[in-house]
Parts: structure tokens; C-alpha cells; sequence
């Protein structure tokens, strides 16, 4: 599209919730508690694992892991978004919003590779525990970890340096709280076709591929468990892998809906709905899942709070 009768824009609007400022307040309020929640949570689960020499192995170095990128999840979108509730600005420049969406992907492909890494280690602990420890050594899940933060944070590079390349004329107003990529492609003034099949195609790739290896991994669990004589053991094996696939369920289910889906018959209002649960609501429960979920995370935390009032 020519730009020759256009103006070249230089910040986004980003439009939020579209509510008088007195809900404005109520929800910066409800969202500031559940943003503290949120780091608050993620880093007791981190500190505890560290602390804890009883959960120095896979499946909680996995969940520290998965703990920091929660809290840099969250924390990509969620201080813009109470900065705009207060001050009513709005205003983004473009470079922070392509830069506020690079960081979005990067971390949501991190969370993508961590929940798969989780669902293989749980496969081989219930499916092949005679082969579990030389396998699933700490080196090697530490390995795993740091895979999935380089594969992310490279293959999320190169969508979004072209996409910093496009112009922006006319148009400037995002109708939603945070940067997301169909708002910035229907404002471009440039062809984006090819650029939007890429991107998307990749976070498909990503998503889809990752729930299939999760799937895989948790039919043969479940064929595992099926064979399994006595409750007891079907019941232990249900507590450790209980946490996970609720986590898996929450994200997958709204990541889906949101990305991979028809673009007609679906409102702003709906897409809102949808950001807000799996940017802010689902990071706020994933610890809260964990722990209470988890027995020997809560009497890690129950030892910790413990020693640190002692100390105090």
C-alpha cells in the first residue's frame, strides 16, 4: 500500500478495557494484587527449590524454570498496563510495542518447550523409571532448559525483525491492553501477507508440535497407569502428574483459542477476555496450582516460612 498520502505514526494508542475511570481504578486494583500475587508466588517457588536440597532434581529444576518465565511473563505486559489504568495515556511508542511483543512470544514459545520438557520428564519417571536417573541426569535437564530459552529467543528473531521493518500510516489505535501481532499487522501500511503466514505458521509450529509431543507423552502415562494393580500407585502417580497437566489444560486451552481459530464470528470484547486469561490469569494460578497440588512443595514452603521467621 502507498504511503504517499499518509501520515508515518510513531506511537500506538492502545485502547484497554474502553471503561469510565472509576472501573478503570477498580480493575488497576484487582490486577495490581493479582500482578503482586503473581511475582510473589513464582519467586517463593524459586527461592524454596533453591534452598530445598530435596528438590534439587528434574521435575523442580524444571519448575524453577518454569517459575522465572512466568514472572517475565507477566511482567511484560502487566506494569503497561496498570502505568495506562492511572494515567489514562495509552500511549506506546512502536518500537516498545514491537519490542513488548518480541519478548511476549519469546517467553510464550518458552513456556511451550518447558511444559513439553515437563510432560518427557514425567513420561520417563512413570514409563521407564529404571532408566530415569541416568537419563534425566541435572546436567541434562538443565540442558533442556536452556534449549528452550536460546531456541525461542533465536527463532522469534527473525518475524520480528522484519516486523520492525513495516511502516505505520493512518490508523494507530490498538483495541487491547498489550501489543499483540493481528493488531500491528491490520495497521501496517505495508504488505504483510507473507510476514503474517511466516509468523503465524511459526507459532502454530510451535504450539502444536509441543502439544503433540505432551499428548504423546501423557497416552503412555495413562497407559502405564491402567496397568497399574493397585490404587495407591495410580494415586501417587496422579499427584505428580496432576499439577502439570492442569497447567497444561489452562494455557493450552486459551493459547488455542486465541491464535488458531477462524477471524470471523469473534468480538474485541471476547479476544480481551482471552488475553487477559492467559497473560494475567493463568501466571497467577500456575503457582498457586503447584503448590497446593504438590506435597512436597508445600512442606518446602512450610519449612521455609519457618527458618525465615526464625531468623527474623
Amino acid at each position: 500500500m502507498s504511503t504517499e498520502n499518509y501520515t508515518i505514526i510513531s506511537e500506538f494508542y492502545l485502547l484497554g478495557f474502553n471503561i469510565n475511570w472509576k472501573l478503570e481504578l477498580f480493575i488497576f486494583f484487582i490486577f495490581f494484587m493479582v500482578y503482586i500475587s503473581t511475582i510473589t508466588g513464582n519467586t517463593i517457588i524459586i527461592i524454596v527449590i533453591w534452598q530445598s536440597s530435596k528438590l534439587h532434581s528434574p521435575m523442580y529444576l524444571f519448575l524453577g524454570h518454569f517459575a522465572f518465565m512466568e514472572i517475565g511473563y507477566t511482567s511484560v505486559t502487566m506494569p503497561k498496563m496498570l502505568t495506562d489504568l492511572v494515567s489514562g495515556e495509552k500511549r506506546i511508542a512502536v518500537s516498545a510495542c514491537i519490542t513488548q511483543l518480541y519478548f511476549f512470544f519469546v517467553l510464550g514459545g518458552i513456556e511451550n518447550y518447558l511444559l513439553a520438557a515437563m510432560a518427557y520428564d514425567r513420561y520417563l519417571a512413570i514409563c521407564a523409571p529404571l532408566r530415569y536417573s541416568t537419563i534425566m541426569s541435572n546436567r541434562f535437564c538443565h540442558q533442556l532448559a536452556l534449549m528452550s530459552w536460546l531456541s525461542s529467543i533465536t527463532s522469534s528473531f527473525i518475524p520480528i525483525y522484519f516486523l520492525n521493518k513495516l511502516s505505520f500510516c493512518g490508523r494507530n489505535k490498538i483495541d487491547n491492553f498489550f501489543c499483540d501481532a493481528s493488531p500491528i499487522f491490520n495497521l501496517s501500511c505495508t504488505d504483510t501477507t507473507l510476514l503474517k503466514t511466516y509468523f503465524f505458521s511459526l507459532l502454530w509450529t510451535v504450539v502444536f508440535s509441543c502439544l503433540f509431543f505432551i499428548i504423546l507423552s501423557y497416552i503412555q502415562i495413562i497407559v502405564v497407569i491402567l496397568k497399574m494393580p493397585s490404587n495407591s500407585g495410580r494415586k501417587k502417580v496422579f499427584s505428580t502428574c496432576g499439577s502439570h497437566f492442569t497447567v497444561v489444560i489452562l494455557y493450552y486451552a486459551s493459547v488455542i483459542s486465541m491464535y488458531v481459530r477462524p477471524n470471523h464470528g469473534y468480538t474485541f470484547v471476547f479476544d480481551k477476555c482471552l488475553s487477559v486469561f492467559y497473560a494475567i490469569v493463568t501466571p497467577f494460578l500456575n503457582p498457586i496450582i503447584y503448590s497446593l497440588r504438590n506435597q512436597k512443595i508445600r512442606k518446602a514452603i512450610k519449612s521455609f516460612k519457618c527458618k525465615y521467621f526464625i531468623y527474623l
